[in-house]
């Protein structure tokens, strides 16, 4: 069974609003997809001005991101606990996400990976367009 809403909010440090990704949809040892439609919420914590900017998106892709490190920790152990220390190649083509009527398919893939980083590649797709696009890592406390 693949993790909703429910599994997520308890496995990353994200609660509430802030927990904003709905369901992950598939994931392998080297890959996320998830689902989310909280960029429609007119009370998303994370908007601005009654907006929501695209920019906001890496946060989507690094809560995919740590989703992934949940799923990857070994049965009953915490997930390592990491810090977004870089997004990097970020490109996009709107500038909000609040404009969006249609879910959203987060996909962040690790490129590399050793015991105190990851590197992820990542995008964010509405309908069947790539709306932002980037690299971010991931670095981990312990």
């Amino acid at each position: 069974m693949l993790p909703d809403h429910q599994w997520i909010a308890q496995h990353i440090p994200h609660h509430g609003k802030m927990c904003l990704i709905d369901h992950v949809t598939a994931w392998t040892d080297d890959h996320i997809d998830c689902i989310a439609i909280s960029h429609t919420d007119p009370a998303n914590p994370l908007r601005h001005l009654d907006q929501l900017s695209i920019v906001c998106g890496i946060e989507y892709a690094a809560q995919a991101m740590a989703i992934h490190g949940a799923l990857l920790a070994p049965f009953g152990a915490p997930a390592k606990q990491g810090y977004l220390a870089s997004a990097r190649h970020v490109n996009w083509t709107t500038d909000r996400l609040d404009t969006l009527d249609t879910p959203l398919l987060i996909h962040a893939e690790s490129l590399s990976h050793d015991a105190h980083a990851t590197l992820y590649q990542f995008f964010i797709r509405h309908r069947d367009c790539d709306i932002l696009t980037g690299r971010a890592s991931i670095v981990f406390v312990n």
